[in-house]
């Protein structure tokens, strides 16, 4: 093999080398190229997406739509409202909230944070929008024919200590029985109500915070309730209350057989 013939492999095997090499710098960039345009395009639809709900939502407060004035506020007899913990200590934010949910019309409400904290400052809510304390007695009754503002208070320990209260209940009251008992929801229904924990399954339940989940918020009553994720506590808005309340009493919910 001549010195020539040498080169030459040498020059084509630089060649190869060069052109892979081109190609990969080119494919890495093209898919650099293509994700920051779909970034782009995608926080540009957001951003869009994002300002007709500001502005549909002023339209609702300031009454442009019709529809919405016909909402009716008694089928929501229960609504539930989940507090992201580190948005709780916005106690303001809530008392505000809650003289919206009154205005609507909407006078049963429960409260919940993972953290406690509502629980924690529930004489200062209480006193702030002239409410007072659910009590686990309350009538269905009750239910129907509101007269103030009522508040219930749940945080995770409640649901926790519920679920082994309510067990312990039943281990005592079954553990001398010859057969193993079949635990159906009528039963647990009422160990629950015994202990304490068995409060009314909310029609609908907002969640205000980054959490798109119900962060703990007790299971055993969530069995046919709505969730509506609303976005960050400080950037709540009437107009997005409105509306969540209002799809929520035009939805019709099918319970099976």
């Amino acid at each position: 093999m001549t010195s020539q013939t040498v080169h030459h492999r040498l020059m084509d095997l630089r060649e190869k080398y060069l052109h892979s090499y081109w190609l990969t710098k080119v494919a890495s960039f093209s898919a650099i190229l293509l994700w920051n345009i779909l970034h782009f395009l995608v926080t540009i639809w957001y951003w869009v997406n994002d300002g007709v709900h500001i502005l549909e939502s002023y339209l609702i407060t300031y009454g442009l739509f019709q529809k919405y004035k016909s909402l009716d506020p008694s089928k929501v007899r229960y609504l539930a409202i989940v507090v992201e913990s580190e948005e709780a200590h916005q106690i303001s934010e809530v008392i505000e909230l809650l003289h919206w949910i009154a205005d609507i019309g909407v006078k049963h409400v429960c409260l919940y944070d993972m953290e406690g904290v509502l629980k924690e400052s529930q004489e200062t809510i209480i006193a702030e929008c002239n409410a007072r304390p659910w009590k686990g007695v309350e009538t269905a009754e009750a239910l129907l024919k509101p007269s103030q503002l009522n508040l219930e208070f749940v945080s995770l320990t409640d649901g926790k200590e519920g679920v082994v209260e309510a067990a312990n209940l039943l281990f005592l009251k079954y553990k001398d029985g010859g057969d193993k008992p079949k635990f159906t929801e009528p039963i647990l229904d009422e160990a629950l109500r015994l202990v304490g924990c068995s409060g009314p399954d909310p029609d609908l339940l907002l969640i205000y915070g980054p959490a798109r989940c119900h962060l703990g918020f007790p299971a055993w009553r969530m069995r046919y309730t709505e969730i509506v994720h609303m976005g960050y506590l400080k950037s709540k808005k009437y107009g997005s209350l409105i509306k969540a309340i209002y799809r929520f009493t035009t939805i019709r919910q099918n319970y099976g057989t």
